[in-house]
């Protein structure tokens, strides 16, 4: 790498985003590592005239760089794009519903370097104020979801850095082959934590680093700076419940795979319950049923992945069990559930 390039190539992957890209590119600009930051705006088809927004706002930063990848390629083949472009020693895909405080990346970068990890999460608080969000999930329940997000005080290895700010060594993001294009979107940052760990690598969350996130802001936009409602959609609920078998089939060698079972019965049972609760059938087939159809039919991926997976493996099922948490991820919804009422649920 050239010495006098970028430290940190940031990637903010754009869709609909104009509300939110002025202020994350000013924060970005206010970086105390300001001069060792590339910045990398790719905008995923938008249509609400923030295309033009970050082609205009990217002038103002140094080292600033726009993409107009002209069809809407998801988060994953979306960030891999762009991420082919970045100069930086380190990668940070960073959304663009976010601001982070002046020394955020600074103290990432100070934390990362003297713990050795290839990936890393900042501690996210809430858009509008301090309030916790999250600082990564500690590892992934019973049924093979992520979970367990709680704050601590001092950088600790956490299973998961979180998908709105995910940090990570651009030779490792090479190595483990980037996000897996097949996901499209969500769950994307759960897949390539579990490579890093699998592959021998380490994640580290890192408190004295902050950013702000609003968080769910296309499925959910309601409320302006705070979530004030929980929406979830037809598309959204086939993508979550798809990518979450995918990630286990991918990923888990043996011992581990007991989970996929157990998930399928948790999708099972959601489905006749939103079958309840919606009343709608069109909701549970696109969501449950065409979900479990369309993760037969990538069969032949998940073992191309599996295959490719095996060569790079260091770390076995039974090591990785010590990630395995008795809190379960459906016990966070359900406490959202109960401060916003049930998620309503749009059709498209």
């Amino acid at each position: 790498m050239n010495v006098s390039g970028p430290l940190i190539s940031v990637i903010i992957l754009n869709y609909n985003g104009a509300r939110w890209l002025e202020r994350c590119l000013t924060s970005l600009r206010s970086q105390s590592l300001a001069p060792q930051i590339e910045v990398i705006v790719a905008d995923n088809q938008s249509t609400d005239g923030s295309d033009q927004l970050a082609e205009k706002l990217i002038q103002s930063v140094p080292r600033g760089v726009f993409i107009r990848h002209g069809a809407n390629l998801g988060y994953c083949e979306g960030n891999n794009r762009a991420a082919r472009t970045a100069h930086g020693k380190y990668l940070l895909f960073l959304n663009n519903d976010t601001w982070l405080e002046p020394d955020c990346l600074e103290n990432l970068l100070h934390e990362i370097e003297r713990t050795s990890a290839q990936a890393a999460t900042p501690l996210v608080l809430n858009y509008s104020d301090d309030s916790f969000q999250s600082l990564g999930a500690l590892g992934f329940d019973a049924l093979g979801l992520s979970s367990t997000r709680a704050s601590f005080d001092t950088t600790r290895e956490v299973f998961m850095p979180e998908g709105c700010c995910y940090w990570i060594e651009r030779e490792w993001f090479e190595r483990l082959g980037g996000f897996d294009p097949a996901l499209f979107m969500y769950s994307d940052e759960f897949d390539l934590s579990w490579r890093v760990w699998i592959a021998g690598g380490k994640a580290v969350g890192v408190p004295s680093s902050c950013l702000h996130h609003r968080g769910a802001a296309q499925v959910n936009p309601e409320g302006g700076d705070q979530v004030n409602e929980l929406r979830t959609s037809d598309t959204k609920r086939f993508y979550a419940n798809r990518n979450g078998l995918l990630v286990l089939l991918k990923n888990c060698q043996h011992i581990l795979l007991l989970m996929v079972p157990a998930q399928l019965a948790l999708l099972i049972g959601e489905a006749a319950a939103s079958l309840v609760l919606v009343r709608r059938w069109s909701f549970v087939r696109k969501a449950y049923w065409e979900a479990l159809v369309d993760c037969w039919h990538l069969r032949h991926h998940i073992a191309a992945e599996r295959r490719r997976l095996w060569q790079i493996r260091c770390r076995s099922d039974f090591w990785m069990l010590r990630f395995l948490r008795w809190r379960f991820n459906r016990w966070d919804e359900l406490v959202r559930m109960i401060r916003h009422g049930a998620p309503k649920v749009t059709r498209d």
